[in-house]
């Protein structure tokens, strides 16, 4: 890790070549990936990366430059760079001297953070994990039977250090760890194709952590179930369309959450400055603290000091100590993921925290931290929710999504779904689909589940910015249930 008096100094050399403010970073990045498919490996890489990013204000504007290594030398040129469009973007946008740029207050910080580690996921052979996923994709196929068409699994495994020194006085290092993995059966039959994943498609299972995470997941372990359903969805018949109670299960509710209130409760895409890649918000400024987000069972947090979460560290990358700050209250919509800068804009004393950029070489941005549906106290569990259920359908994890720009209106279509009557699960369902409108979804949550349901899940390449960074966030919630939604089946 590199040492923060070299930091220090640079910042001390921004301030007197003109800057109002300046951030150095210097990042390390470990990444590995292992994947096999029908028992051949598929994919196996090791990468590293390390380099400085310095970000500077200068007469109201940005300026950002980037180099790579660890050398005083690249700190310097990137340094030199940053002031020069900084300069460059304040002439052009006539900005002038104590305009442009104002970040909310933020107290200096010192100290260390560390990712609480029990089994460094790079120091356990590749062997061993290639035996593992080499184990659990026969297994899959043996179980699969004559229907089994791919089985697959993978491993994957991300540390950063990083170190920051800031203007006011910030300087902190961290060392984030995020380990995970999943696998996925494809069977097919009767003129049906249907696939089953655990512990769940997209990312698999991720959590902060070493590759305890692994072992936690117990990948051989999920494969008589996984297979199961997968050929009981070959069987299954298409899940009836109509408007009826809906059930999501941890899996799919913390990808709901991500894309109906982690999205548009970003500050930045509410004021309309990312709208290039993935839409703007509904939740626009004038809305805030006078909008209906749902009932008054949902309560949405971005916390960073949620254990285990990928939005989980000490300091985000402007120096702002890791907090817990409400979104929705009692169903009222009262906050916004900020930064300092729009933090400021919206006369917020302080900033959330949310400010994350995926590596060394580019601008920190505003992104989802842990945005979490927080569990009723006095909740039901899963299967007391389906008990209190008379009509109804439990949806597993996701298969496909759309979204509008605006993050208001939505269709999710997932693996697998359970009929419900009269408060028991009764047929599997195939090709399950619901959609919606964001606050009448929300508004009609009927039941939130209780703290010993709460999950936290992690997705590790959400997409946002240009050019596109994909970032590590975490999403917790219990099982919730929804009343008058719109289901049916796709392809």
């Amino acid at each position: 890790m590199i040492a923060l008096p070299l930091l220090d100094d640079a910042v001390l050399r921004l301030r007197k070549s003109g800057a109002a403010y300046a951030d150095v970073r210097h990042i390390e990045d470990e990444r590995e990936h292992l994947s096999v498919r029908d028992q051949r490996v598929e994919r196996m890489y090791r990468a590293t990366s390390e380099g400085f990013g310095v970000r500077v204000v200068v007469d109201g504007a940005w300026g950002f430059a980037a180099r790579r290594g660890h050398q005083p030398a690249a700190l310097q040129a990137a340094c030199a760079e940053a002031l020069a469009v900084a300069r460059a973007a304040a002439a052009l946008s006539r900005a002038g001297a104590g305009a442009g740029v104002r970040l909310a207050d933020e107290e200096a910080q010192r100290g260390h953070y560390a990712t609480p580690v029990l089994e460094d996921p790079f120091e356990v052979p590749v062997s061993e994990k290639l035996a593992l996923l080499t184990s659990v994709t026969r297994e899959l196929s043996v179980r699969g039977g004559a229907s089994a068409r791919s089985a697959s699994a993978h491993l994957s495994a991300r540390r950063q250090r990083k170190s920051l020194a800031t203007s006011d006085g910030t300087a902190v290092t961290q060392e984030l760890v995020y380990t995970g993995c999943g696998l996925k059966l494809m069977v097919e039959g009767d003129g049906q194709v249907q696939h089953r994943s655990y512990p769940m498609e997209l990312d698999g299972g991720v959590a902060a952590g070493g590759f305890e995470v692994v072992r936690r997941f117990d990948l051989l372990g999920a494969v008589p179930r996984v297979a199961d359903e997968a050929l009981a969805l070959l069987r299954a018949p298409p899940c009836p369309a109509g408007s009826t109670s809906v059930i999501l299960d941890t899996p799919q509710l913390a990808l709901q959450i991500h894309e109906s209130c982690g999205h548009p409760t970003e500050a930045d895409r509410a004021f309309g400055e990312e709208v290039s890649l993935a839409g703007a918000s509904f939740l626009v400024p004038e809305k805030l603290g006078r909008f209906r987000y749902g009932s008054s069972h949902v309560n949405l947090t971005a916390d960073a000091l949620t254990p285990g979460g990928l939005g989980t560290f000490g300091w985000d990358d402007e120096g702002v100590a890791a907090r817990k700050t409400p979104l929705v209250a009692r169903g009222q919509f009262v906050g916004y993921l900020t930064s300092r800068e729009t933090a400021a804009r919206l006369g917020l004393p302080r900033s959330g925290g949310c400010v994350r950029a995926e590596a060394w070489n580019r601008f920190p941005i505003v992104r989802m931290i842990n945005v979490s549906l927080e569990p009723d106290p006095n909740g039901p569990s899963l299967e007391e929710l389906v008990a209190d259920t008379a009509d109804g359908v439990l949806f597993g994890s996701n298969k496909s999504w759309s979204i509008d720009d605006l993050r208001l209106n939505f269709q999710f279509g997932c693996e697998i779904a359970w009929e419900i009557k009269r408060g028991k699960r009764t047929r599997v369902l195939r090709n399950p689909m619901y959609g919606g409108s964001t606050p009448r979804f929300w508004g009609g949550c009927d039941a939130v589940g209780r703290p010993d349901a709460f999950r936290m899940w992690g997705f590790v390449s959400c997409g946002k910015g240009d050019p596109m960074q994909l970032m590590a966030v975490g999403h917790g919630c219990p099982p919730a249930r929804f009343a008058g939604v719109t289901v049916g089946s796709g392809t």
